[in-house]
Formats: structure tokens, sequence, C-alpha cells
């Protein structure tokens, strides 16, 4: 009597690890019906960076760091069956495999993608889409008007046009774009080196929850808005993070300017903890100490409450 009991409780133990194991599985597979997923966080030049001779990049030839893709987001709509992605990067190939891999398998590659101006890093990715490489039809690109005249009048990417391999859907300042029922894309200038075309970023709202991605910019105060107030209205902002402070590189930072993270901080340092919450830090040169989870730069910023961007992080719309 005493075997038979001892061997039930171990049928009961084995079903119930059995029973434990599956429920957790549920929950880690499940995702939200609508979310954003970070495909990429470093600036143009990726990392590692080319002619870096830096013990930055030298962490990843040692094998001590990650290689880290150029900045996208991948936008997913389970329900419709629907995936965007926002910039073409040099990274476009493998960043439009993990959006197929890991979140949604259908029968377009794409539904679209975003661009938000003319510097290599986010837009030269379209060359994957031409006969050279993937060779389909009509990928939809949205650009901006100056955005869309550059890629028709200039090869390589005017053959993506005249082949037909995308077509070009034109965007303007402040007008929505209804992608469905549910999500709604909406660009905005900012300043920036216009070099080639005009640059904006893009607000992005979801059935329950809305989010910024302002990748590059010039300076917070040169922007005709107030960051501050743009980030309080959603709830989640993807912020221009390439540089830390005025010493991370030896180079006039005049020829480069970005708002450095020293200077984003300084701007919220008197706002709740619920507004620094919402800044995601993105967009890092190589030289970037909080490029790493375990610099003690990003250390002592994350207690204060800010967020920086990782490859693979999910955020619910």
């Amino acid at each position: 009597m005493k075997l038979k009991i001892f061997f039930l409780f171990l049928t009961l133990t084995s079903l119930g690890c059995k029973l434990e194991n599956k429920s957790i599985k549920t929950i880690e597979t499940k995702k939200s019906e609508q979310y954003i997923t970070v495909l990429g966080i470093a600036q143009d030049g990726g990392f590692p960076h080319i002619g870096c001779q830096k013990e930055c990049c030298a962490d990843y030839y040692n094998g001590k760091s990650k290689k880290k893709s150029v900045v996208s987001l991948g936008l997913v709509d389970l329900n419709n069956q629907q995936k965007w992605l926002f910039e073409a990067t040099p990274d476009l190939h493998t960043q439009l495999a993990t959006l197929e891999q890991r979140h949604l398998k259908t029968s377009l590659i794409i539904n679209g993608v975003f661009l938000t101006h003319a510097h290599i890093g986010h837009y030269t990715g379209l060359m994957y889409f031409g006969r050279e490489a993937y060779g389909k039809s009509n990928i939809n690109v949205f650009a901006m008007p100056k955005m869309r005249s550059f890629l028709e009048k200039n090869g390589p990417w005017n053959q993506l046009v005249s082949l037909q391999n995308i077509a070009i859907q034109e965007l303007q300042n402040e007008t929505s774009i209804i992608l469905n029922s549910s999500l709604n894309v909406t660009p905005f200038l900012v300043p920036h080196r216009d070099e080639f075309s005009e640059t904006v970023g893009y607000k992005i709202e979801g059935k329950n929850k809305t989010a910024l991605f302002i990748p590059d910019i010039d300076k917070w105060h040169k922007w005709k808005k107030d960051i501050i107030e743009e980030v309080k209205k959603v709830d989640y902002a993807f912020l221009d993070a390439t540089f830390f402070n005025q010493d991370e590189v030896k180079r006039a930072m005049t020829e480069v300017p970005h708002p450095f993270i020293e200077e984003t901080v300084s701007l919220f340092k008197n706002e709740s903890i619920e507004t620094k919450n919402k800044v995601i830090f993105i967009h890092f040169n190589h030289t970037n100490p909080a490029l790493e989870k375990t610099s003690k730069e990003r250390r002592e910023l994350e207690k204060l409450g800010f967020k920086f961007a990782s490859e693979g992080n999910n955020y619910d719309l």
C-alpha cells in the first residue's frame, strides 16, 4: 500500500511540473495584438564602427560585446496580420528576417517602410529590395516630398522606382496615415542636417498607447515644439541619444549636432518619475558608454528613471 502511494505521489508531482512548465511557456510567448519591437539601436555607422581602434570596438572583436544593428523599429499588428518597418538601414535584411521569424510571417515581407531622412543609416537598406537581392514589386515606402524626389532622381535608388521594386507613398508634415482601424502614423518635421532631404520624426498611435520616434534631431531648443510637453502626451518616447556628452569624440560637434544624453537628462531633471520613464534613449554612437547595458553611466541614469532601448524589446500599443 505504501509503495502504491509513493508511485501516485511521483506521478502527480511529474504531472504538476509539466503543467507548471506549460503555463510558464504560454506566458513567455504571449504577445499583445499590437506592439513596437526594437530591431536596432546604433547610430548610422553601426557597431562595431568602421575604422574604430577604441576599446569599445576591441571588446566586440575580443568577444566581450555583441554587434549592434542600426536604429530601426518594427510595428506589428497580429490581429490584422500586418507589419511595418521604421527606417531602411544597412541591416535591413536581417531586421526583416527577425521581424518575420520572431514576430509575424505573412505572404508580404513587409507592409511598408517609413523613412525619416537621407542619411546613410536610415534609407540605404532600400538596396536590398532591388533586382540584385529581393527583386519583388511594389513594396510601399513612405517618404516626405524631398526624400521622395531624392530617391526618384538619384541612382541607384531611381532604379528601384523605375523597376517598380518600391512604390513611394508621399507623406505630408503633420498629416496622419491610417494603417488600419486602430493604427495611425503621423510624420512631423524636425531640424537636422538636411543635405538631401527633410528630416522627420513619427508619432505612432495604437489602440491603447502612443509612441514618439525621433532618432535624429540637431538640438531640442531648435525644434518649434517643446520636447517635454510632447513626451508627456505619449506613453513611449524613443529619443536621439547619439552622444553621451561634449567630450565623447575628438571632432567638431557642430559638424554632427545632436542633443547629448546629458542635455536631455538635464531638461527632464525636474519632471516626475512617470515622465522620465517614458524617455527611451536610442540611436547610440559606438563611442557612447550608454550603448552597453552594464556601463555605470547607463545604470546611473536608469536609477533616475530613464530607459534605454535594447534590441528585442517590445512595447505594447
